[in-house]
């Protein structure tokens, strides 16, 4: 496909636009990666023009970027957009938009970006109305972009599939998870199929469990209304973590076409074991955060939170454990978890290596070393770790802890938007990074037995202080004595 003429984002006033994507495409006007016609196109319910809409684009820029902006790029930037006002249900506001970005011919708008930064429930009205203004009209050209969550279970992640490619092909659709832009996330691929030493310790001969880590310090703030009906585990682990986890486990692609990349991501979820209703106490924790004090600040329990129920079993951790039942990873436990009001924020994936088989060191101050693990700290933080074992220089076989600890980037480099990688990868037409509908379906597969058994009962429903690491309870998935949860990157 050819690059877009014009990007039209529903919901430019919502805090995701302010907050993520203007920043991004600052970004990308700032380093000379916007084309000279591409044009932006505001939509919002607000009574606005679009005057007011670039004054607030100033503003946004400004407050993120400081001293740092670039007065010449903001402004380039900010008179690329038109504001159009009206309601997602409104024809007549589509119309209007239809006439904001009729070029070249009449009824048709060649080479669109749609950007649905607006709440699920909107999709399907605004998918339709486009269709009826006549904006869907160039199958091939035109491009649609979804935020998460993709449905809430299996079968309306369906359904909303089947709505979209009424109007759609699969090609058009790009169904965005911003970990996949964070460059850490990205490097994982490269680490692992860039460098031949590591593909033979890759497998369960090597590893003896992953663990992956999405922790939170804050609570779920204003959120209430959309994450008591959502959770943890549909919010967090459906999608990010079990993204993470394709791309650890996953087998080299034959190539880095989109395609190629996804057809093996899915492998990884299709042979992921079934959680049955037997097992599941066994392999998934869920529990709210308790009323504490965090950082000499009060703060209230879960039930307590503004908009909450006070009977909701909503879970705000989870844990959970999955096996991969096929040849590379037979016998490896992976550890999923994530959860607001932890006791701190980052994002990791740990790689824990097997014991040597055969003690050598028993009767030395070696006896009790640590394993050796591999670190991919993806947020805040952003670094690779190895930790490996030497001795210290003396008269005594004492070890010495090595950490091998790089920060890929140089001094001089700033870190990127993960947004902006992906809208750029929009513009250019370029979908590796983003999801496959097939990948969605299964990602719902996997936890489905999961999440029907929670909204049955409100059993096995744990607690935690606030800014702990979660609830002890959680120890209990682990499958041998010496395995625990690695807590800092």
């Amino acid at each position: 496909m050819s690059g877009p003429c014009h990007f039209v984002v529903f919901g430019a006033l919502g805090h995701l636009v302010t907050t993520k994507l203007l920043p991004a495409l600052y970004h990308l006007e700032l380093v000379g990666r916007l084309d000279e016609p591409l044009s932006f196109v505001a939509f919002a319910r607000r009574d606005w023009d679009t005057e007011r809409w670039r004054v607030h684009v100033n503003n946004a820029l400004a407050e993120q970027y400081g001293a740092h902006l670039d007065v010449a790029a903001a402004r380039r930037f900010i008179q690329r957009f038109e504001y159009v006002k009206g309601d997602y249900t409104d024809p007549a506001a589509f119309q209007h938009l239809l006439a904001r970005i009729n070029t070249p011919q009449p009824g048709i708008c060649e080479n669109v970006v749609f950007y649905l930064a607006i709440p699920p429930d909107h999709f399907v009205d605004v998918v339709r109305r486009l269709d009826d203004a006549g904006l869907n009209s160039v199958v091939g050209q035109h491009r649609i972009v979804v935020e998460k969550p993709f449905g809430t279970d299996l079968v309306s992640a369906r359904e909303l599939n089947a709505e979209l490619r009424r109007h759609y092909e699969e090609e058009q659709v790009y169904r965005i998870d911003h970990y996949l832009g964070k460059e850490t996330v990205q490097n994982l691929l490269v680490f692992r199929f860039a460098n031949s030493v590591i593909e033979p310790l890759w497998n369960r001969h090597y590893i003896d469990h992953v663990q992956i880590t999405v922790a939170e310090e804050s609570g779920i703030g204003g959120r209430a209304s959309y994450f008591d009906r959502s959770g943890t585990l549909r919010d967090m682990v459906q999608n990010h973590l079990l993204q993470l986890l394709t791309l650890v486990a996953m087998e080299a692609p034959a190539s880095l076409d989109a395609d190629a990349l996804r057809d093996e991501k899915v492998k990884v979820l299709r042979s992921i074991r079934q959680i049955t209703v037997d097992s599941l106490n066994d392999v998934a924790l869920r529990a709210q955060y308790e009323a504490g004090e965090v950082n000499g600040a009060v703060v209230s329990a879960y039930r307590d939170e503004p908009g909450v129920a006070d009977n909701s079993n909503t879970e705000s951790y989870v844990a959970i454990k999955f096996h991969i039942d096929n040849w590379r990873w037979r016998g490896v436990p992976f550890y999923l978890r994530s959860g607001k009001r932890l006791a701190a924020r980052h994002t990791m994936v740990a790689i824990r290596f097997r014991d040597p088989p055969h003690q050598l060191f028993c009767d030395t101050p070696c006896e009790n070393m640590e394993p050796n693990w591999l670190v991919f700290a993806i947020q805040p933080e952003e670094s690779i770790r190895f930790e490996l074992y030497a001795r210290e220089p003396g008269l005594s076989m004492t070890p010495r802890l090595l950490r091998i600890d790089t920060n890929y980037r140089a001094e001089h480099e700033q870190p990127l938007n993960a947004y902006a990688t992906l809208l750029m990868d929009v513009i250019e037409g370029d979908r590796s990074l983003f999801i496959r509908f097939d990948e969605v379906e299964m990602a719902w597969q996997v936890i489905e037995p999961v999440l029907r058994h929670w909204s049955q009962t409100s059993e096995r429903l744990y607690s935690y202080a606030p800014g702990s690491w979660g609830p002890k309870e959680a120890r209990a998935l682990f499958e041998k004595p010496y395995q625990s949860w690695r807590n800092q990157p």
